[in-house]
């Protein structure tokens, strides 16, 4: 078999081996792009702007227009780099901001639109998973590491060592937050560092023993906040461009000298910075006194070449046709097994429902293919929980597990799938409106009707077929003879579906 790195990616596109990520910080819209041979990345281009996105966030956690319009006209931007590019080769990530806005899914709806592609919300965990994946590649090592990386509304600390990381955890403090909280009045004084690191030494408290020094040799920072204060040190003579606590004291005073965040005059300092420098120079220090880190090493990766890693092994999976080399998959067996899933029950209905699918979505994404196989192997998760209503707490434990390679976003897509497995077609509606979802839906519910008696099943017996949304499916007199029980559940499906879903489903004359 040819390696990953030989593999032809089979889509048209105007930028072959090129891949693209987009990070939507919560400080600065990042885009990337790079080509990966033979193992080695090499950077094509690179774009920034500072968005302030998390700046936008007021207190009920709604994203200002405001803010949501410095998104939407750089992203708009971005859009315009990446003309001729196939949707495959690109990645959109969101992070700490779009994670609280309770507005956030019409801003996305908005954003998808300008940038032409979809945008992931990823949790804390699967956002220091790309972090550290991107630090283990650029900066390669087998020495055990601590990877911490400071964002304007969340600190992610990851534990590995080589590629794999150990332990990842985010933290709801970043520079632009903790700014705006004690410096947004534009004075830097030694009442509000103190505050500062109190607040964020109180975030962050529950890592001091996880985190602790024992675990780790060697202690490394990636993006902005790292960066941005690295340069400080280097341009000031202070150090070398590492960041010890010796440094973090004499940039406080620096800060308490100039007194307000406008007559901070500091070599290296740049513009877009200056408003939330404070902030991150607290959440340093708090860091430094609380975990022993004696020197962080600025790293060469961040969250957006991690996402390039991540693109670059799923595409490469689906060329090789091997499911197992998607993280993904790992996390649905790893789900399977923690919460003691029916495991051949899964395969039945998965057999089933992507044998049905086949037959009326032929021409369906991978994407859309492998939500529904996932949200069947998933699908009794909730049975761990009780056995009544067990598709309701399927959703919720989907909803809100951390499964690594998922996006917030993919893993609620599966879990209203799993939601609308049984029962009436309500409690889903909005997504039915969606017809790939609604196609989706139906052929699980039919794979869990086919499959109730839990026994070995036949998966050529149902033949699905289409007309527009009119759905029919057939079966031999002989079938329906021998199966009652199925039959009737099969009829109870046609009433469910004609009482609301854009799709409308009959049985054999």
């Amino acid at each position: 078999m040819p390696s990953p790195s030989r593999v032809t990616l089979d889509f048209e596109t105007r930028w072959p081996g090129q891949l693209a990520a987009i990070d939507m910080g919560s400080n600065s819209f990042r885009l990337e792009i790079g080509q990966l041979a033979e193992g080695r990345y090499r950077r094509i281009d690179y774009l920034k702007e500072t968005v302030r996105l998390g700046g936008g966030l007021d207190a009920n956690g709604m994203l200002s227009e405001e803010a949501a319009i410095r998104g939407l006209a750089c992203l708009a931007r971005f859009a315009q780099r990446l003309n001729g590019f196939a949707p495959q080769q690109i990645r959109a990530v969101a992070t700490q901001t779009l994670r609280e806005a309770r507005n956030r899914d019409a801003f996305l709806q908005r954003a998808q639109t300008v940038l032409g592609r979809p945008i992931e919300v990823i949790s804390g965990r699967e956002e220091a998973r790309l972090i550290y994946a991107g630090v283990a590649r650029l900066q390669p090592s087998n020495v055990p590491r601590l990877v911490i990386d400071i964002g304007g509304r969340s600190t992610e600390m990851i534990l590995g060592q080589g590629r794999k990381p150990l332990r990842a955890e985010s933290f709801q403090v970043g520079s632009v937050s903790l700014s705006l909280r004690f410096f947004g009045d534009g004075r830097l004084t030694e009442s509000a560092f103190r505050a500062a690191q109190v607040a964020a030494g109180a975030e962050l408290e529950e890592a001091l023993e996880p985190f602790a020094p024992v675990h780790w040799h060697e202690a490394l920072g990636s993006s902005g906040t790292v960066g941005a204060v690295s340069q400080l040190l280097a341009a000031s003579g202070i150090s070398d461009g590492r960041i010890t606590p010796d440094g973090l004291r004499w940039l406080i005073e620096r800060c308490l000298h100039a007194g307000r965040v406008d007559r901070l005059d500091l070599p290296g300092l740049k513009e877009e910075r200056r408003a939330v420098i404070a902030g991150g120079i607290a959440i340093l220090y708090t860091l430094a006194a609380h975990f022993g880190i004696a020197a962080l090493q600025p790293a060469r990766g961040a969250l957006r070449q991690g996402v390039i890693f991540d693109l670059d092994e799923r595409l490469h999976a689906t060329a090789l046709a091997q499911d197992g080399h998607d993280i993904r998959d790992a996390s649905v067996r790893e789900l399977q097994r923690r919460f003691m899933v029916d495991a051949q029950q899964a395969r039945r209905v998965a057999s089933v429902a992507e044998a049905l699918y086949e037959q009326v979505q032929p021409r369906a994404g991978r994407e859309a293919r492998r939500e529904l196989l996932w949200a069947c192997a998933l699908h009794e998760i909730g049975m761990m929980v009780s056995h009544h209503d067990h598709h309701r707490h399927s959703a919720y434990v989907l909803a809100h597990v951390d499964a690594p390679g998922f996006s917030q976003s993919q893993q609620r897509r599966v879990g209203e799938l799993v939601l609308g497995q049984r029962g009436g077609l309500r409690k889903v509606e909005t997504s039915l409106t969606q017809e790939t979802f609604a196609w989706q839906v139906l052929c699980l519910r039919l794979g869990v009707i086919k499959c109730h008696a839990r026994s070995e099943v036949k998966t050529d017996v149902l033949r699905l077929s289409r007309q527009g949304t009119q759905a029919r499916l057939d079966f031999s007199a002989e079938w329906a003879a021998a199966h009652p029980r199925t039959l009737y559940l099969l009829q109870e499906e046609v009433q469910a579906w004609a009482r609301g879903g854009v799709l409308k489903l009959s049985l054999r004359d």
